[in-house]
């Protein structure tokens, strides 16, 4: 049977799953129909069979068909806020996470989804859960600052002396982003872009001469992105850009702009009472207190939410 552990995806909590024997479950043939609808977003027998599934695989007991449909409720109810909220999740960083997921499970991406496929859960539903995770912790990440931003930096540090830490450092980088751009129309083409960003990144040698190398170049774009604290790095580059030694650059990587990769300037270690605020912030919301204003968030959606069952 499959285990589940929590972690975290950026500021709140996702699901490992840690993979061993699966046992097999056999298709049926009964027609999908709508359960649930919630804020005139359909909810199916079929969405709740493979939530139930999910559940299986995590050893939940009790009644996973209610289980099942309750988390399917909150799901869309996340989902649609996410969306309200303008936090856009694309495919490519659902993508990449299911294959850290997989490979930390000793699994190609095929694997993991024939895995999934035979557990009845299915790759899709997964990267569904996924998409909804991440958003959600962004979406958690935007109430925790705005409800933190009454506090001052210097009443930040105070409050982590008085509760027996020190004022923390962080890497902060200077950073530059290389694009190779690819119209969505043309992304037949994202194959030869890419061996040009590869061969690009390949003579990366320090910022100062990257756009020196982009010229004659069609549709490269060569931004600087100034200073960035590691705290504030995107979540889809910050494990690429801590790994990366000053002077060079992040693997290539295809986005919904076309093919990137990032060069690192400068890093170095500061540490002031921005640093404190920004680090004290992201650690709130990783504890009990961001699990509390997780089911807060939901109990508020709920109740203004209209939910009808079938």
């Amino acid at each position: 049977m499959i285990s589940i552990r929590k972690y975290l995806f950026s500021a709140s909590v996702a699901v490992l799953v840690c993979l061993s024997a699966v046992p097999a479950v056999t298709p049926q043939a009964h027609a999908s129909e709508i359960k649930y609808v919630v804020n005139n977003v359909a909810i199916t027998s079929y969405d709740i069979q493979r939530r139930a599934a999910f559940l299986r695989l995590q050893n939940r007991k009790g009644n996973l068909t209610k289980l099942a449909a309750d988390e399917m409720i909150e799901q869309t109810l996340r989902v649609a806020e996410i969306k309200r909220l303008g936090i856009k999740i694309s495919d490519q960083q659902i993508d990449d996470a299911f294959k850290r997921f997989a490979n930390s499970n000793k699994m190609s991406a095929s694997q993991m989804s024939g895995m999934l496929q035979q557990a009845g859960v299915t790759a899709e539903h997964f990267k569904g859960f996924i998409g909804a995770q991440m958003g959600w912790n962004q979406a958690l990440s935007a109430r925790y600052r705005a409800q933190g931003g009454t506090m001052s930096e210097q009443d930040v540090v105070r409050r982590m002396l008085e509760q027996g830490g020190s004022k923390p450092s962080a890497t902060e980088y200077m950073l530059q982003q290389v694009i190779f751009v690819v119209p969505a129309k043309e992304r037949g083409s994202i194959g030869k872009r890419k061996r040009e960003a590869e061969a690009m990144r390949a003579r990366f040698n320090g910022c100062e001469s990257t756009r020196q190398f982009a010229k004659g170049l069609i549709d490269v774009t060569v931004r600087d992105l100034g200073r960035v604290l590691a705290p504030e790095l995107p979540p889809e580059w910050a494990d690429q850009i801590k790994k990366t030694k000053t002077g060079g650059a992040t693997g290539v990587r295809e986005t919904e702009r076309g093919v990137e990769f990032i060069g690192i300037c400068s890093a170095r270690e500061v540490s002031d009472d921005k640093v404190a605020k920004m680090v004290f912030q992201s650690e709130g919301s990783k504890d009990d207190q961001g699990e509390e204003m997780s089911k807060r968030y939901i109990a508020e959606l709920r109740e203004k939410a209209r939910i009808v069952e079938r």
